[in-house]
């Protein structure tokens, strides 16, 4: 047993090989564990509050509108299901634009290529990493132009943490690959360097086809032909352009994932002030409308298909324009969010450790934990953004991906709320400690130390001394150590089928060599 001071039975190399087990070996199970919530999400408002919130959006889809640019096949669709159309704006009578999102499955899985699954809605929350900052950082090299080898790091890292269950999409911009090519580099990084599901390409329709048939390779090697025609291994990440617009870019692309019955993350990209009125209850209407349009249309299109009902509201500093993080306002509207979201009846998206700090700093941890943990108790299904976030997403941290994986974890003992049982009341202990008596040499303490409490990797909680004596190093410094480490000890998943692995590669060089470079 490990005293507080890091002393006895075990002392700290036993808690370090735990934390080690814990942190740097792949999951490789067949279920990829996510936490399970047993906590209940928090109701800030009454039905009466909600249902006001809910007509607002029905008023701004019917008398604003929302506009679908450059896409006729959008507006055809709408206008047959009953929507007012008007060269490009696209007008909702109250209710219908809820009424075509019913198709809409309340919940769904994700599959990896090793046939791990990963529940989406009801009591599941996923955990995912930062997605499309193209700068990374680390105490090393500083901040930089992110790389593919930084990309396929990111993707190793999310592969060895059992808190992240899902590896993202763009975790960082590759820029050193041509902006028209990157997408198939990133695609093959995710196929080949992990086993759990991730997101495709959305920065053009075309490109979301080839993540799609990129995927299609690899899983009906291994599944059988038409395996996802039926199930759900790849998603889109999908942002309205607020306020109250589609460009063609993001809804060809949500059509394409949507017709090969794959999921998207449908995410109104809301700054109060700047995209949408600067107080909350409308910027929260607004995300409702736009939300459920896209949703719309991708049932429109294939009834049926997984969607997400996604958020991304934030407030800006209104004298300078910078968005701000982890603010008492952005807090407010996730939990209205997450109700309007459960009343609509699908799975809940939002953000994760928001932060507009350059480093992993105290502003850092305290922007991101205040932005984690209203979207974690309003009840998200699956948390985008939860690791590695700085500089409001323009750069992901190394030792900032660690620290906010660490925190998923205890994030995963949270959600699991109390169980109240025999064991758990300790009454054994009670009767061999009696008053006075120390419970470190109880049999129920030896039996329960491992479990009782969520042992963080990069906490220190030894005396100053010994702290002292290793080195004195703070938290960013031990993160350093542990990405590294990680790293280092990455073990690959279960490698492809080698033809399918062979038509992969195929695939990729032959659409690089089908059109010239692009920097834009």
């Amino acid at each position: 047993m490990t005293g507080r001071d890091g002393t006895g039975r075990g002392g700290r190399r036993g808690r370090s090989s735990r934390v080690a087990a814990r942190t740097a070996g792949p999951v490789l199970s067949a279920e990829q564990p996510t936490p399970r919530r047993r906590i209940p999400p928090y109701e800030l408002l009454d039905d009466g509050a909600l249902t006001r919130l809910e007509s607002h959006a029905d008023w701004i889809l019917d008398e604003i509108g929302v506009e679908f640019r450059g896409d006729d096949e959008a507006l055809e669709l709408f206008r047959a299901a009953g929507a007012r159309v008007d060269g490009v704006r696209v007008r909702f009578d109250p209710g219908l634009a809820r009424e075509l999102c019913a198709t809409a499955p309340n919940r769904f899985a994700l599959w990896g290529r090793d046939g791990r699954r990963v529940e989406i809605g009801g009591d599941h929350v996923v955990f995912t990493p930062v997605y499309g900052p193209p700068f990374v950082t680390d105490l090393d090299r500083g901040r930089r132009y992110a790389t593919i080898a930084d990309f396929e790091n990111f993707v190793k890292l999310t592969w060895m943490s059992p808190w992240l269950a899902h590896g993202s999409g763009t975790v960082c911009e590759p820029v050193d690959v041509a902006v028209n090519k990157r997408h198939l580099d990133m695609v093959d990084a995710h196929l080949r360097w992990s086993a759990k599901p991730f997101m495709g390409a959305v920065t053009a329709p075309e490109r979301a086809e080839d993540s799609i048939a990129m995927a299609r390779i690899v899983f009906d090697s291994a599944f059988g032909a038409d395996f996802m025609d039926t199930h759900c291994v790849i998603q889109g990440n999908v942002n309205v352009n607020s306020p109250l617009v589609w460009d063609d870019t993001m809804s060809g692309a949500l059509k394409a994932y949507a017709r090969a019955n794959q999921g998207c993350l449908i995410s109104p990209f809301i700054i109060g002030g700047g995209m949408g009125p600067v107080t909350q209850p409308a910027l929260i209407a607004q995300a409702h409308a736009e939300a459920m349009t896209g949703i719309a249309l991708t049932q429109l299109v294939r009834p049926g298909s997984p969607m997400i009902y996604g958020n991304f509201l934030t407030t800006m500093d209104l004298r300078s324009g910078a968005p701000t993080f982890g603010t008492a306002e952005s807090s407010l509207a996730t939990y209205a969010i997450g109700q309007l979201a459960r009343r609509l009846g699908l799975p809940f998206r939002c953000g994760g450790h928001y932060t507009a700090s350059k480093i992993a700093d105290a502003q850092a941890m305290q922007e991101s934990a205040d932005a984690m943990t209203p979207g974690l108790l309003a009840g998200a299904n699956f948390i985008l953004q939860a690791a590695g976030w700085l500089e409001g997403g323009l750069t992901v941290g190394y030792e900032k991906f660690v620290m906010d994986a660490d925190r998923c974890g205890m994030l995963h003992r949270l959600l699991e709320g109390l169980t109240i049982d025999d064991n758990e009341l300790g009454g054994a202990a009670f009767s061999e400690a009696g008053p006075g008596g120390n419970y470190l040499a109880t049999a129920h303490t030896m039996a329960n130390f491992e479990s009782a409490n969520f042992e963080a990797a990069l906490c220190d909680t030894r005396s100053f001394e010994q702290w002292s004596e290793e080195g004195a190093l703070d938290m960013a410094q031990r993160a350093n150590q542990q990405w590294k480490q990680m790293l280092a000890a990455y073990e690959p998943p279960p490698p492809l089928d080698p033809a399918a692995d062979r038509e992969l590669q195929a695939f990729v060089e032959d659409r690089k060599a089908s059109v010239p470079d692009a920097w834009y």
